[in-house]
């Protein structure tokens, strides 16, 4: 279930080997991202772009949103 997470969660999660998925599109992606990333533009979000995460570790989703 989605929940809104603080930094040193974050932090926490990824340490323990968390996934981070950017939803950036793709262009912006390639431009800046988070260091270990994985990018899945929110558009193409589908079950066939995220069957190559681990089912058994964490998800993060990530969006920088400049607004």
């Amino acid at each position: 279930m989605p929940q809104a997470i603080e930094i040193d969660e974050i932090r926490e999660l990824l340490t323990a080997g968390a996934q981070l998925v950017e939803v950036l599109p793709s262009a912006e992606f390639e431009e800046e991202h988070l260091p270990g990333a994985i990018n899945i533009p929110l558009k193409q979000m589908t079950e066939d772009a995220t069957a190559s995460l681990d089912k058994d570790r964490p998800v993060i989703v990530f969006c920088h949103d400049y607004q």
